[in-house]
């Protein structure tokens, strides 16, 4: 009796823990020291630079021939941020590149996004990654942690935007797995999760449909992008 009892405590223990790592960096704690930089007031506050590293999908939407940058998720995010800090200085850095999967990006971090001295680094991917499978997308995408990390920088890993080819009803789709490997991520090596695509499966379950908030096929419009700001804003908060 007195074993069994060992063996249900140990496990309670495990469980405890396995929700702790789940919960993790997950919280709008896991900014907290970022959240104190923003609130600073000049003389005693500095820049924080905000890295937007990915596919086409953080540096805007393509309409009528127009890109629209400032309608994009960083710039939004700046937006409501300036809201909630007024007295912050903000920079915001897009290295994303259209067409790009994490396979290509992984080598730009040392190049591309470390030079920039990111306090918060947002890494979305997933998108484009559903052409390369899930297991080349995650050592990509555990390289660029595992290098931003050594770098003590905090890392917000992003869940992608939806694909009408991609039918959002269905749990087994291929972006809803990358969706699941990006949670696993996150969980595991203790970062910052940001999941819209989770908010944009409700939204089609409510509503039925997320055209409205696309501008073509695989890309958000402007109110799309605006779901997403949301989900990063969660961990300013």
């Amino acid at each position: 009796m007195k074993s069994i009892k060992l063996i249900a405590a140990a496990l309670l223990f495990s469980l405890s823990v396995q929700c702790q790592s789940l919960k993790g960096a997950n919280a709008p704690a896991y900014l907290d020291d970022v959240q104190q930089e923003l609130k600073a007031v000049f003389p005693n506050n500095k820049r924080i630079n905000l890295v937007f590293h990915g596919h086409s999908v953080p540096s805007g939407y393509w309409s009528r021939q127009e890109v629209h940058t400032l309608e994009s998720y960083p710039h939004l995010l700046l937006t409501k941020l300036k809201k909630e800090y007024p007295h912050a200085v903000i920079n915001i850095i897009v290295t994303a590149t259209g067409g790009e999967f994490a396979e290509k990006g992984q080598p730009r971090l040392a190049t591309d996004v470390m030079p920039h001295k990111p306090d918060v680094l947002f890494i979305d991917y997933a998108l484009n990654d559903v052409g390369i499978g899930l297991e080349r997308s995650r050592i990509a995408w555990e390289k660029m942690i595992e290098e931003a990390l050594r770098h003590h920088v905090k890392v917000i890993l992003v869940t992608p935007s939806p694909d009408q080819r991609q039918d959002i009803g269905d749990p087994e789709n291929k972006l809803a797995q990358h969706a699941r490997q990006i949670r696993e991520l996150a969980a595991r090596y203790k970062v910052g999760l940001a999941d819209p695509y989770a908010e944009f499966e409700r939204i089609a379950k409510e509503e039925g449909t997320i055209a409205p908030y696309m501008s073509h096929v695989n890309h958000p419009n402007e109110k799309g992008h605006n779901i997403i700001a949301e989900e990063l804003l969660k961990h300013f908060r």
